[in-house]
């Protein structure tokens, strides 16, 4: 196998990122809803890029959703 002579190596790829409001319309709640159960550690994980800007990985919300189902 010929190995890359260009010596270019591409970055990772980032992961996905789903904003508070792409998740709570895939839950089929309010946002206001995603943000209480937020604040109450109730909801799927969230990863925060800055104070004012909580994001989900869509796995995390998986897993939240089969722990809920159990």
């Amino acid at each position: 196998m010929k190995e890359d002579q260009s010596g270019d190596q591409q970055p990772p790829p980032l992961p996905v990122l789903l904003t508070s409001r792409e998740v709570a319309v895939a839950l089929q709640v309010s946002p206001a809803t995603l943000c209480r159960w937020r604040q109450t550690g109730h909801g799927p994980r969230v990863v925060w890029l800055s104070p004012y800007a909580p994001r989900y990985r869509p796995e995390d919300v998986t897993k939240w959703l089969e722990r809920m189902a159990a």
